[in-house]
């Protein structure tokens, strides 16, 4: 499992961030406090205070690639 914090602060970036994430064949979480939600979930995604960073957790080792994409939100 590798974690990374992401800010997730605009609309269009959350349409792109799960855009990304659903090529990815395994899960993927967001943790908020005491909230986990599928990081696949938009709808999920829009449930979780998107004004701070918020954890990310990949349960793949072997996730480079996708973590190249992701750089535009890195926190």
């Amino acid at each position: 499992m590798k974690s990374v914090t992401v800010m997730l602060d605009t609309i269009t970036k959350v349409k792109d961030f799960v855009n990304h994430l659903i090529t990815v064949p395994y899960d993927v979480d967001l943790v908020s406090g005491k909230y986990v939600i599928d990081a696949k979930s938009i709808m999920g995604i829009f449930s979780l205070d998107l004004s701070k960073p918020i954890e990310l957790r990949i349960y793949n080792d072997d996730c480079d690639a996708l973590l190249e994409k992701l750089k535009p939100f890195l926190a």
